[in-house]
C-alpha cells in the first residue's frame, strides 16, 4: 500500500525539510511550484492532502478530480482562493493557519503608515531621481501624527494588533467590524464605529484587515475613496480584492488621496497592463511618488515562514491519522 501523498501546490519548493520534519515517514511530499490551476491537471488527483498558498485557486474543476483527499490546507489566513463550499459538498474539510503572521502584518502596516504619513516614501522617491529641492518643503504639509485618527476596517487578530501599535504612537483608533462581539472596543481602548461611511469620513489613515468575501469585495472603491477626507491615506495589507486599485491610482492622481500603501493586489503577480503597476513604475505618473507597492510581503518573516509551513503540515498529519482537525473554515 502506497504512503499517503501530501501535495504542496505553489509557493513552497524543495528543500521541504520543515514539512518532512513534521510528517516524517507517514506521507510522501511533493511540491509542484505551480502558478495556475491548470498546472495541477494530472498532478493532484491522488492527493491525500493539499497545501495551497496564494499563487493559484482551487476551484470546482480541481475538486471534482480529487479521489481521496482528506483535507485542503490554506497555508495562510485568507482562504478566498479555495472553493470551500464545493469542497464541503465533496466531504473535504478546508483549514487555514490563522495566527502565524499577525505580528508581521501589523508591523508591516505600521511601517507603511509611518513611511507615507511622515513623507519618507515621497521624499525618497523624488530625491533619488533628482526631482525637487533637497528639502522637506516639497513634502509639506506633514501634520503631527499624535491625535490623528486611524480607521481600521476589520478588527480581528491583525486589526487588533495594528490598533495596539497605533495607540503607542499616539494615534486615535476607530474601527468598523460588524462581526466582532461587543466589548472589543473597551478591551483595546478604541472606538467602535457602526457605519463604514463614518469611519471613512473621520479617518486620516484607513487600514484594511478584513477577509475577502462577497460582502467585502471592492469594499473600497471610487465612491468610498471620494468620501475620505482630502489628503488622507489608505493602507491595504489584507486581501487584494477588497480594494479597487485602479480607483486608488485615480484618487492619487487627482490629489485626493495623499498616499497609499498596497501590499496585496487583485491579481498576483499583476499583469503588465495593470494600472497600479504602470503608475508605480512610471516616474512621470502623477500617482508615482505617493504609491508604496509590495509583492504580498507583509506576512513574511523567517520565523513566521517556519510556523505557517509546520502548522499546515501538522494539519495534514492530523487528517492522515484521522485525528480531529483544527481551524476548519467550511
Amino acid at each position: 500500500m502506497s504512503a499517503p501523498k501530501v501535495i504542496i501546490t505553489d509557493f513552497i519548493t524543495e528543500p521541504l525539510s520543515i514539512e518532512r520534519g513534521v510528517l516524517g515517514q507517514e506521507a510522501e511530499i511533493v511540491a509542484l511550484d505551480a502558478m495556475g490551476e491548470k498546472e495541477l491537471v494530472g498532478q493532484v488527483e491522488d492527493a491525500t492532502a493539499l497545501i495551497c498558498y496564494h499563487y493559484l485557486s482551487i476551484t470546482r474543476e480541481t475538486l471534482e478530480r480529487l479521489t481521496s483527499c482528506r483535507v485542503i490546507v490554506r497555508g495562510g489566513v485568507g482562504y478566498d482562493n479555495i472553493d470551500h463550499v464545493t469542497a464541503r459538498s465533496h466531504g473535504i474539510p478546508v483549514c487555514n493557519v490563522p495566527d502565524y503572521g499577525t505580528e508581521e502584518v501589523a508591523d508591516s502596516t505600521l511601517g507603511m503608515i509611518l513611511s507615507l504619513a511622515r513623507g519618507t516614501h515621497f521624499l525618497h522617491s523624488r530625491l533619488r531621481r533628482g526631482v525637487g529641492e533637497w528639502s522637506v518643503e516639497q513634502a509639506q504639509p506633514i501634520p503631527r501624527l499624535r491625535g490623528r485618527i486611524l480607521g481600521i476596517i476589520g478588527c480581528g487578530r491583525i486589526g487588533s494588533a495594528v490598533a495596539l501599535r497605533a495607540k503607542a504612537l499616539g494615534l486615535r483608533v476607530i474601527f468598523h467590524d460588524p462581526y466582532v462581539p461587543d466589548g472589543l472596543d473597551k478591551s483595546l481602548g478604541i472606538e467602535r464605529v457602526d457605519c463604514l461611511d463614518e469611519l471613512l469620513e473621520r479617518s486620516y489613515i484607513v487600514s484594511i484587515h478584513c477577509p475577502l468575501t462577497p460582502e467585502t469585495t471592492n469594499i473600497i472603491g471610487a465612491q468610498e475613496l471620494a468620501s475620505m477626507s482630502p489628503g488622507s491615506f489608505l493602507v491595504n495589507t489584507a486581501r487584494g480584492g477588497v480594494v479597487d486599485t485602479a480607483a486608488v491610482v485615480d484618487s492619487l492622481a487627482a490629489n485626493h488621496l495623499r498616499g497609499a500603501g498596497i501590499d496585496v493586489l487583485e491579481e498576483e503577480p499583476p499583469s503588465t497592463d495593470s494600472p497600479i503597476l504602470a503608475a508605480w513604475r512610471d516616474p512621470e505618473h502623477p500617482a508615482h511618488d505617493r504609491l508604496l507597492l509590495n509583492p504580498h510581503a507583509a506576512f513574511y518573516c523567517e520565523e513566521g515562514s517556519e510556523e505557517f509551513r509546520s502548522k499546515a503540515a501538522r494539519e495534514c498529519l492530523r487528517a492522515i491519522r484521522g485525528e480531529p482537525l483544527r481551524n476548519v473554515v467550511n
